[in-house]
């Protein structure tokens, strides 16, 4: 049959509806999810090492070359906060993502206990191969969710994260837990460069700008750039293997540095973590992100990107979002807390845009760590607090008592030193989070201790405490995994 047009108009009707037609076809096809392989996840776990330590974080004298290439090439998070700044709950919090108030070892070396969820497992059941190298800190239990396990090699653990990766099976995607031991204390001498010196240190306002800090932080900078050399020779095999593409290499903290007002505290100082992502498939290189992130995430996270449900008990939220949209925004609020960790403490904090809102149950008694009291920086602390010689910014580890509440304007306090909690002009702002913390504390079932662990230390000017028996799982602990049995936690979501 011939087709004839009586005219050119009805022609180019035709002809537009032809091409519309393509052009709807071609968007169809654009538009359609690619046939791509779930990512591989490297996730590199640094130990004791605050948000700003890193040179792509604006330290003018770490040397951290691997890891700023980390964060050109990917996404960098400058919101990002831990659930806790002590060792092993902040671990456990990561793995199962809930708060360490709710997985049963809130307190520092608690084993997880059994039947807690974890997330490296949901990835092996969905095809993963799981392996944890390094520092482990959970309890056994922990440890049933990786194919391998390894204590790692060399001074920081990190030693074999590399033969690792040459000895996977190629056949399946891979998650690779590799946590470092550094820069967590006693230091270890560094071979694999040259050495800090006194004089490349930045000392904090809050610590004693003495020759003996600055030797401590030399030797803790030194560690950091041990990881950073590591993390370089991960990123180097990734490339051998043809790789890198799509394999996503996350970096971050599992608490604050080993210094006085940092670890354990819930000042930036201590529970801000730096967060890298680099996933060249799916992120585009040199991002910088303000969204509000917690370390409760990224295991909700990982799921999503793998295409895996995450357990109804996980209590974090995805960021995948924010991996493609840097702007884009999963949370009002970020919680997080201060159990015993060697001394009795009961502290929780919520941050919320410009605000930062610490609760202090116990303000009765100083704010201590081990790192407060012992090692160089801390003895020259107390030296001087004996002496008389501290200026105010430095007198923090020495309040007795306490604030029961702090708040903070941290874009004109960096370092949360002018308590504006008691100042009527910002009296909307502390209802405001006191309100979002009550209602987290009522939703996850969060309590205070009736019969908390003691003291293991002496407190200096204080007695001994009596014979230490720290337990296991606190009875606390207990009654809150009952009471929270369910998913997100609503006040922190935004959607």
């Amino acid at each position: 049959m011939q087709v004839r047009f009586s005219s050119w108009p009805h022609l180019f009707i035709l002809l537009t509806i032809f091409l519309l037609a393509s052009l709807f076809q071609a968007d169809r096809s654009a538009a359609a999810p690619p046939n791509t392989p779930p990512p591989n996840i490297v996730m590199i776990f640094a130990d004791d090492v605050s948000w700003n330590d890193l040179g792509c974080y604006g330290h003018p004298s770490i040397r951290t070359p691997n890891l700023d290439r980390l964060a050109k090439e990917g996404l960098r998070f400058d919101n990002a906060y831990l659930t806790i700044s002590s060792c092993s709950p902040s671990r456990c919090s990561v793995i199962t993502g809930r708060y360490p108030h709710n997985t049963g070892a809130p307190e520092l070396h608690t084993p997880l206990p059994e039947g807690q969820v974890l997330f490296p497992q949901l990835l092996r059941d969905a095809g993963y191969y799981t392996v944890i190298s390094g520092k482990q800190h959970m309890g056994n239990y922990a440890l049933t969710a990786f194919d391998l396990v390894s204590k790692g090699k060399g001074p920081g653990r990190e030693a074999d994260w590399v033969p690792i990766l040459k000895d996977r099976p190629r056949d399946k995607p891979f998650f690779c837990w590799f946590a470092s031991v550094d820069a967590h204390r006693a230091w270890q001498e560094v071979k694999e460069f040259e050495p800090h010196q006194p004089s490349d240190v930045v000392v904090p306002p809050y610590l004693i700008d003495s020759e003996e800090t600055r030797r401590d932080l030399a030797q803790y900078y030194d560690e950091i750039s041990r990881i950073d050399y590591f993390t370089g020779k991960i990123l180097d095999e990734l490339d051998a293997q043809g790789i890198a593409d799509n394999t996503l290499v996350m970096f971050f903290a599992d608490n604050g540095r080993p210094f006085p007002r940092c670890k354990t505290r819930l000042y930036d100082s201590g529970i801000k973590t730096p967060l890298i992502v680099r996933w060249p498939a799916g992120i585009k290189a040199g991002g910088v992100s303000n969204s509000l992130v917690s370390s409760l995430d990224v295991g909700p996270t990982f799921l999503d990107l793998a295409g895996v449900s995450a357990d109804q008990r996980i209590q974090g939220v995805s960021f995948k979002k924010v991996l493609k949209q840097p702007e884009a925004n999963v949370r009002d609020f970020a919680f997080a807390e201060h159990n015993w960790h060697v001394f009795k403490a009961h502290e929780r904090m919520v941050r919320s845009g410009d605000w930062l809102y610490i609760r202090n149950a116990w303000p009765e008694q100083r704010n201590l760590c081990v790192e407060s009291i012992d090692f160089p920086s801390g003895e020259v602390l107390w030296d001087r607090f004996k002496a008389g010689k501290l200026n105010a910014n430095q007198q923090d580890v020495f309040l007795k008592p306490r604030p029961r509440e702090e708040l903070y304007r941290v874009s004109e306090d960096p370092h949360q030193f002018h308590n504006l909690a008691l100042q009527p002009a910002h009296a909307a702002d502390l209802s405001r989070l006191r309100q979002a913390l009550n209602q987290w504390t009522l939703e996850t079932g969060d309590t205070i201790p009736e019969n908390p662990t003691p003291d293991r230390n002496q407190r200096p000017g204080e007695p001994k405490p009596p014979e230490f028996e720290h337990r296991e799982m606190p009875g606390d602990a207990k009654q809150a995994q009952k009471i929270n049995a369910r998913g997100p936690v609503l006040s922190t979501l935004i959607d």
